[in-house]
């Protein structure tokens, strides 16, 4: 028997097929391929095939090599203690009122898959376990009956009496769902009502017996990017495909999506053009009648005859130029009408920016980060656009203000807060435009241990000499040997906040390791000027950015490089990616998790096509000249000082596509790397459907990341 025979080869490899002739053999793949020079010879594309047999005989095989690597004793303490800190009963149930009663979704260790429950506002004031709650479903007991892996996507209750709802499951945690009619009153699904096959999208209420449908439900309906090509009129009675059609988008754009106003009786559709682009057309059951008369990339929302606008890129109208960014209000008959006398009611600045607004009733809520120091206001139409700072909340930490009540027609003006910082639990406040002091309603309990921590926020200098701010989490003092876990995003205008995370905490910060959360280019924290320095052919310097800061927290004394271990998922995926093979000598180990990795073809997978605004597309030859840059998959090479990774991603995750991560560890491995792989069968684009899933994926990495950069004792 010959070395070259193939009865030596990787069982887990497939034999090669005729199909597979425009690609390298697939029993002995080259791992000197895909390359820039090469980009479309890809030995490892069978791995594209989320279910087929061969692929998923390498994954089990990876699967076993990591879980055997990584699990023991010090691995299942991890697990349990994180899956027993996000099941504990007395953590914060978040709630929206519907018809004057308050509805959450609550999953604990006695209920993985949940409880979809409601109370009253006074019985939740109670004390956690006094709380009298009315469960409506109980999804791991319809799971068992029904024989399916069902996971939680939401609910759309009929106002105003709220007696019927929309309730959304996904078969194990993707994206696509089923959508079926509950009966709130009886607690039953309802016999022939409407019923919606699993598929990506979307209904909304006209009345009991119709229903707005945005559903891709097949030929015809669907984009290429794999969202709703049309709205639809669903009537009671009828089957979906069989919906009238009064909306039709490209089969380019990204997607078209329908809503009832209420407030003034007529269909919106939003046609999405692409990510950042939006036409937004007004209507009725029959069809549709105008499009409102803005840019593609204005975002706009109105409510009881006021209109409020801001613009992503400078706009010039009536003579005026509005800078990007900025908030317009005016009355919508007026704009309707032609009128364009636009009021001015946020204006940006190089580090103050909008991250949301939002109706509610007739007062407008507005969030914004100044120098990343939050700030909330009202704004008042019918008083001339009144202002007012919401009182009573922190100056520093993270700052989440929205209304209690889903409909914003429904509300008596009262909002939630939730406050907290990296090590101070949140804390849920109810309170109003007006009121001095908020009222406490729960606090979360300490999940970790944080004595001896202090939060502190410095600025790294990036490549082009822009600063690039981050927050530094741990113990007052280090001396040059910090275990240190980065994270990082910078993409898709995501604005990223130092949250409270038991997971950094119990499983580093008490530890004594430091954490640090990076605001990098791409990103939202500073406004569309900070997205915009981050995206298409910028993209790179949002990993410059996070690879600056790195260099500064060994220049500053905190640690040295092979003591930073970093993490970052889907588009933080591809940054830690680009860490690999862009800076390798920067880093002592790497968690690269739901990621994006090759740039060539994820257009072509999954929901791909609809991220070609961010990113780029690769078919275009001036678009492949900047995105080959960051396409890591296409950078691998062999010997270079590569530190340890770990690629986990979802079987089930129907946005990102797993091939991304399934194939940059096998080309890795073919190298000789230390190149880890972990894919759990269920869950969507995340780390998982449950606690205990979660936590086993959280716990796997994290383990990994310790013991890569000589933290942590394997066997301990």
């Amino acid at each position: 028997m010959t070395a070259s025979d193939p009865a030596h080869s990787d069982p887990t490899q497939p034999a090669p097929t005729p199909a597979d002739a425009a690609h390298a053999d697939r029993t002995h793949p080259d791992p000197s391929r895909p390359s820039l020079a090469h980009p479309d010879e890809d030995p490892w594309i069978w791995l594209e095939e989320v279910d087929g047999e061969r692929a998923l005989d390498w994954v089990e095989a990876r699967n076993r090599d990591t879980l055997a690597r990584l699990s023991g004793p010090g691995f299942e303490r991890d697990r349990d203690a994180l899956k027993s800190a996000m099941d504990r009963p007395d953590r914060i149930p978040h709630v929206t009122r519907r018809g004057g009663l308050l509805y959450n979704f609550w999953q604990d260790a006695e209920h993985p898959r949940g409880l979809w429950r409601r109370t009253t506002l006074d019985s939740y004031r109670d004390a956690p376990e006094a709380t009298a709650w009315e469960v409506l479903l109980d999804l791991d007991a319809l799971a068992t009956t029904e024989g399916e892996d069902w996971v939680w996507h939401g609910a759309d209750t009929l106002a105003p009496a709220h007696e019927r709802a929309m309730l959304s499951l996904s078969r194990g945690g993707g994206d696509a769902h089923v959508i079926r009619e509950f009966d709130l009153a009886t607690r039953t699904f309802v016999p022939g009502g409407f019923d919606l096959p699993e598929c990506k999208g979307g209904v909304d209420w006209i009345d009991r017996d119709t229903i707005l449908l945005s559903a891709a439900l097949g030929e015809g309906m669907v984009t290429d990017s794999g969202y709703p090509a049309t709205v639809r009129v669903w009537r009671r009675g009828t089957a979906p495909e069989a919906a009238a059609e009064i909306f039709r988008t490209a089969p380019g754009n990204m997607g078209a999506w329908g809503g009832w106003d209420r407030d003034r009786g007529e269909v919106v559709v939003r046609e999405q053009l692409g990510f950042f682009d939006v036409r937004l057309h007004l209507g009725d059951a029959a069809g549709m009648r105008r499009v409102l008369d803005l840019p593609t990339d204005m975002r706009a929302d109105w409510s009881h005859g006021w209109l409020v606008l801001q613009p992503r890129t400078d706009w010039t109208v009536a003579g005026t130029v509005w800078a990007a960014d900025t908030v317009l209000g005016i009355g919508f008959e007026d704009f309707l009408g032609g009128g364009r006398a636009l009021v001015p009611l946020f204006e940006p600045a190089p580090r103050r920016a909008l991250q949301s607004f939002r109706w509610y009733g007739d007062r407008l809520l507005l969030s914004v980060l100044d120098d990343l120091r939050p700030v909330v206001t009202v704004r008042v139409p019918a008083e001339g656009w009144r202002e007012s700072r919401l009182a009573g909340l922190p100056e520093i930490g993270v700052v989440s203000v929205w209304p209690l009540d889903a409909e914003p027609d429904e509300t008596d003006g009262t909002l939630l807060a939730s406050v907290q910082d990296p090590i101070t639990p949140p804390t849920l406040l109810l309170t109003r435009e007006g009121q001095a002091v908020p009222e406490p309603l729960r606090q979360s309990p300490a999940l970790f241990d944080a004595t001896g921590l202090v939060v502190s926020r410095h600025e790294a200098v990036s490549t082009d000499g822009e600063r690039i701010p981050y927050v530094q989490i741990g113990p007052a003092d280090t001396t040059g040997e910090a275990p240190v876990h980065m994270t990082g995003y910078g993409g898709f205008q995501v604005s990223v906040q130092p949250y409270y995370s038991a997971r950094l905490g119990q499983l580093w910060l008490e530890r004594g390791g430091t954490g640090v959360i990076t605001h990098l280019r791409g990103g939202g924290e500073f406004g569309t000027r900070w997205h915009e320095a981050g995206r298409l052919a910028r993209k790179r310097l949002s990993h410059d950015d996070f690879a600056a800061v790195a260099k500064d927290l060994v220049e500053r004394g905190v640690t040295r490089p092979g003591r930073i271990a970093a993490e970052g998922g889907s588009n933080g995926g591809l940054l830690i990616a680009n860490m690999l093979t862009r800076y390798p000598e920067r880093f002592g180990a790497l968690f690269c998790t739901i990621p994006l990795v090759d740039m060539r073809r994820y257009t072509k997978l999954l929901a791909g096509a609809s991220w070609v605004a961010e990113y780029g597309d690769p078919d275009k030859p001036e678009d492949w000249a900047f995105l080959g840059e960051i396409s890591a998959y296409h950078h691998v090479e062999a010997g270079r000082p590569y530190p340890p990774i770990l690629l986990a991603t979802a079987r089930r995750d129907d946005r990102v596509h797993p091939a991304h991560a399934r194939k940059m560890a096998a080309r890795l491995q073919a190298l000789g790397y230390d190149a880890g792989f972990y894919e759990p069968a269920a869950g969507g684009h995340g780390y998982g459907k449950d606690s205990t899933e979660i936590a086993t994926f959280s716990a796997l990495g994290m383990r990994f990341l310790r013991q890569a950069i000589g933290w942590e004792d394997p066997a301990g």
